[in-house]
């Protein structure tokens, strides 16, 4: 009698080999060399004049003309290396990595409404820092850093695992289930805060403000940005675990694994930003969704233009936060907040129309 035939395991394919026909293609015009390079180019330099507006906006007098005077006052200099620049890059780095987080999170979900400030990840991570500040208060910045990622990894798992036994008759169930896990673990630890007296410590985790940002407190988030490159360097995984569980595994990939691996990464940049700078709402959902109407659902082709983005977004917003009631400034979490939602509005009205 015959052997049953024995069907043979998947080939494992490495991510520069993923077949590029079965990725998502980009948008009609995306793609054409010119406008690429016409486009990097206009980024870049937007990107570099936001950053030079930054160092030259704040109380003190940093305009150029004095930067570069013969004066033999060095407060200039002092206060653009040990304020200006610091603040500067805490922006760039918070935003990039946040946007590229929030990337990562709409490909793990299958959603393009969420966000670590959606799902219970930013108030676990709060949730964690107040529980260290209260039982551990000695322990090193990193300690607590550490702790914090892992209640963050914590939250983000348990909203994948609740996302995954609720029925999705519509794909505004994802976000909404999000909303009640976040509020649900943020009403936890302000009741945790409230009894011990700690509310005011849990409003300063949980709204983004670099005005204490100085040389010396900010560069937690280089690790957030070391994380973000290897996502980078992973992002066609990434867009593959984001067309499902079965597409991934018939290309010979672990699904399970790559899950974990995102939210890894979406845990520690989000416990670095909280513990560095507070929480900055809205920009890991706005930007993926307004790149990926340009570029198309590549990640390779995305999560660059995403963290460029992020970053730009997020100086804009903090310009406009230190300029308004000047010499007085607004937390980039409020500013954020304000522009993020007229945004998101935005997007849903054009979804709508679109069908």
């Amino acid at each position: 009698m015959p052997s049953p035939a024995v069907k043979p395991p998947a080939a494992k394919l490495p991510a520069a080999k993923l077949p590029a026909a079965q990725l998502p293609a980009a948008r009609p015009g995306a793609t054409a060399p010119g406008s690429f390079v016409t486009a990097w180019a206009g980024a870049l330099v937007a990107l570099l004049a936001l950053a030079l507006w930054s160092l030259s906006v704040g109380v003190s007098d940093v305009s150029w003309n004095t930067l570069w005077s013969s004066s033999e006052d060095d407060m200039v200099a002092q206060v653009l290396l040990y304020s200006r620049v610091p603040r500067t890059l805490a922006l760039v780095l918070a935003g990039s990595s946040m946007a590229v987080a929030g990337l990562l999170m709409q490909m793990l979900a299958r959603n393009h409404f969420v966000e670590p400030s959606t799902v219970g990840t930013v108030e676990s991570a709060t949730l964690g820092m107040l529980m260290m500040a209260l039982w551990a208060p000695d322990w090193s910045v990193w300690a607590k850093m550490g702790f914090a990622a892992l209640m963050a990894l914590a939250g983000t798992a348990l909203f994948l695992a609740v996302l995954s036994r609720v029925k999705l008759r519509s794909a505004w169930i994802v976000p909404l289930v999000g909303l009640v896990l976040a509020g649900v673990i943020d009403a936890g630890a302000t009741f945790f805060a409230y009894q011990h007296d700690m509310i005011q410590s849990l409003r300063a985790w949980a709204n983004g403000d670099f005005s204490v940002v100085v040389e010396g407190r900010y560069e937690m988030l280089w690790l957030s940005l070391g994380v973000t490159l290897l996502a980078c360097l992973a992002a066609d995984r990434f867009t593959v675990a984001g067309l499902g569980e079965s597409f991934a595994t018939n290309l010979g990939l672990n699904y399970q694994r790559l899950v974990w691996q995102g939210l890894v990464v979406v845990a520690v940049v989000t416990a670095c930003v909280v513990v560095t700078v507070g929480s900055i709402p809205f920009v890991g959902l706005i930007v993926p969704n307004v790149v990926r109407l340009i570029v198309g659902d590549n990640v390779r082709r995305s999560v660059l233009w995403v963290a460029m983005a992020g970053a730009g977004l997020t100086l804009l917003c903090d310009l406009i936060g230190r300029l308004v009631i000047a010499p007085y400034e607004i937390p980039v979490g409020t500013v954020m907040g304000v522009v993020g939602s007229a945004l998101f509005l935005i997007l849903i009205v054009r979804r709508r129309r679109i069908g």
